[in-house]
This record gives C-alpha cells, structure tokens and sequence, in this order.
C-alpha cells in the first residue's frame, strides 16, 4: 500500500470518526490494502482511484467510506444519512465532489460548500 493512499484514507477516516455513530474496525495489509468491517461482522475494501489528482483520490475514497457507513448505519437501524448536510439535517446526506483542485464536502440541494474532507466538525 502506498503512502498516498495510506494518507488519504486517513484524512477521509477523520470525518468519519468526527460524525457517524457507529465506527469500523480497520484492518489492512500489504495485499489487500484496507478494509473496514461493520459490528455485524460485514467488510468493505477500499481501493485507490487507478489515476488522478490528490482530489480525485479523496473524493473516490470518500464516496466509499460513505458507502459502508451508510449500509453500516441502516443496518444498525440508525438514519442512514452520512455525513449530515449540515444545512439540511436527516434530509441528505453530503456529497464529496472536487472543487477548485481540492476535495470537499457539499450539499447537494445547493451546491453549497461545507467542508474539506477531512475537516468535518464533531456532532
């Protein structure tokens, strides 16, 4: 696994752990790379954007973590809504996109900016 990978995936994990209510176990390897698994015991694999800029990568690796915290969410029976808009909360979740060469979270009603991924502010 490489660093920039490893890097970004951490910056997409502070988010989560700034704002979903159930968080994953992590494990990676060499091989593999990183998967994250749910309490009930069902994983995701992360992978890297096969080209691209930094933003691109972010914005590929968020898009999954969301994935996986919005089944993990459902299957937990919490609202499966992550991250929260914060201008329109339990409506949509927001939606990772890159604007101007850098990757951030919007809503997807306005357009509205709300932050940089990794940069969400704990709830």
């Amino acid at each position: 696994m490489n660093m920039e990978f490893a890097e970004a995936v951490e910056t997409v994990l502070r988010d989560l752990r700034a704002q979903c209510a159930v968080q994953p176990e992590i494990r990676s390897d060499d091989r593999n790379g990183i998967t994250l698994w749910a309490p009930d015991g069902s994983g995701q694999g992360l992978t890297p954007h096969p080209e691209g800029t930094a933003a691109e990568l972010l914005v590929h690796l968020a898009d999954q973590v969301q994935d996986w915290a919005v089944e993990t969410l459902w299957s937990q029976g919490a609202s499966a809504i992550w991250p929260q808009c914060p201008t329109h909360p339990d409506t949509h979740p927001l939606t990772a996109t890159v604007r101007m060469d850098t990757a951030v979270w919007t809503c997807p009603k306005t357009g509205t900016t709300a932050a940089r991924i990794g940069e969400l502010k704990t709830r």
